[in-house]
């Protein structure tokens, strides 16, 4: 069993409860969501109102089973497994973990299994893995869906790149690739005969987008005349409607193309090793131990495709969310290095780029959470938005306060194991890029009513698709 936090252990070993009723002996059967409620990433429909449907579940329980949206392992988990392909309407009913404790309890419980193979014979995992696209291959065998002993040897091969001392000599090259996309701002404004403060700026195009994607190429050694094309073939995929990806021809060749090129480059490195996150995968070992291509292939996916869309969403969901919020903005330009930190901690909670885990986790064996049975078997996703808007955990939760003292505790990015593992450059680029913009750009400010920004619905997660701002 993995390690339960001191406050957690408390809430494990107290008699079960029901909120308002007395003290229970036994767990009680998760209570079901409204049959109108389906939690579904990919609408921005739904993100758009999500916290409000977060806090109705809050209060039916710590656990609900609720309908929820489709993502890319249903069908390879339908074909692993019979008894799924005859439940129809009913296959994606999950367990739907809504606060702060329980969402915590859950991501430390080793019963709780992040491989969707868990429970499949030998037979059901090859039709599993036949049933899945070839492009999202090495996605299904990277560090979000493996558990230990697996996960834990794969992390660490990788897992010193993302140390400290790491992040620390990567703050020189964050901040000059920040400067250098403001300067670029600032001609393209010039170039159209505009100043202070009426210039114009998309912001995720010229900045949160090109910010993150940058950072990731020169940290895994993507050469700079590949890197537009590598981009090209991300955003394709990125901007993708999930549920519409496998009649997205385009998107899926692009997807298999980024594959051949990468297995291009590691014999590049191979051969030529430089100083950079792939030449170091490649050679890397660990008591005798080095990664397949497979895993290669899987690690470069995870780090550049979910690493920098999270990032993306940081930025856009930071900056939107302090111009919306005056006196929290007035705040921060008093003090931008000093309060860099607080509001990027304050955005992972307010407005974190995942809502929950899109990928549910297998029960391994009959457990409790918070009062209420969880059955072997059964399907449980995290809540993380909704944890991190638990009144419970955190004081005014609906409030965005960029000095709240504990927004660190947020678990933006997970808990455990499978806590995210580009987490640390993710708050370090977030922390350069919001201290030098809003240093910059005094100014800045959004250049359209807060109500006309849309959620994008590229890769199921919270962010904003356009931002126009002037400063």
């Amino acid at each position: 069993m993995a390690t339960i936090p001191p406050d957690v252990q408390k809430r494990e070993t107290a008699p079960s409860t029901d909120a308002g009723r007395g003290a229970k002996t036994t767990p009680d059967e998760a209570p079901a969501a409204p049959p109108t409620v389906k939690l579904d990433r990919a609408n921005p429909e739904f993100l758009a109102g999500a916290h409000a449907v977060y806090s109705g579940l809050r209060a039916q329980g710590p656990v609900v089973r609720a309908s929820f949206g489709t993502n890319f392992t249903d069908g390879a988990r339908a074909a692993g497994s019979p008894e799924r392909q005859t439940q129809g309407a009913s296959e994606h009913a999950w367990l739907f973990v809504t606060r702060y404790d329980e969402a915590v309890e859950a991501l430390l419980d080793e019963r709780f299994s992040s491989d969707f193979r868990t429970g499949m014979t030998p037979e059901q995992q090859e039709r599993a893995a036949a049933a899945l696209p070839e492009e999202f291959q090495p996605i299904a065998h990277s560090l979000l869906m493996l558990d230990p002993p697996d996960h834990t040897r794969l992390r660490k091969l990788v897992q010193p790149n993302f140390t400290a001392r790491a992040m620390d000599a990567l703050k020189p090259r964050i901040q000059r690739l920040v400067d250098e996309l403001l300067d670029k701002a600032e001609r393209a404004a010039a170039e159209r005969g505009e100043t202070s403060p009426e210039r114009r700026m998309e912001f995720v195009e010229a900045f949160a987008y090109p910010l993150p994607v940058q950072v990731i190429s020169d940290l895994l050694g993507i050469p700079v005349e590949d890197q537009p094309q590598v981009h090209v073939w991300a955003e394709r995929f990125l901007q993708a409607d999930p549920q519409q990806y496998m009649a997205n021809h385009e998107a899926r060749a692009g997807m298999m193309a980024f594959t051949r090129y990468l297995e291009g480059l590691f014999e590049r490195k191979r051969r030529e090793p430089t100083e950079d996150m792939i030449s170091q995968m490649v050679h890397a070992q660990e008591d005798g131990d080095r990664l397949n291509p497979r895993e290669l292939l899987s690690m470069v996916f995870i780090l550049f495709l979910a690493g920098h869309i999270t990032t993306v969403n940081l930025l856009g969901n930071g900056v939107v969310a302090l111009l919306t919020h005056p006196e929290q903005h007035a705040r921060f330009l008093a003090d931008p290095a000093g309060m860099a930190k607080g509001m990027v901690e304050e955005t992972l909670r307010y407005w974190g780029p995942v809502d929950f885990l899109g990928s549910p986790r297998t029960v391994k064996e009959d457990s409790a959470l918070g009062g209420v049975h969880i059955p072997k078997g059964s399907k449980l996703t995290v809540g993380l938005a909704s944890a991190n808007r638990d009144p419970h955990r955190f004081e005014n939760p609906d409030a965005y306060d960029i000095s709240r003292p504990d927004a660190h505790r947020n678990i933006a990015f997970g808990k455990g194991i499978h806590v995210c593992i580009g987490a640390p450059l993710a708050r370090l680029e977030a922390q350069i890029a919001f201290e030098t913009l809003f240093r910059r750009f005094p100014k800045l400010r959004l250049a359209v009513s807060a109500d006309s920004l849309r959620l994008g619905v590229g890769a199921a997660m919270r962010g904003f698709k356009h931002i126009p701002v002037l400063y």
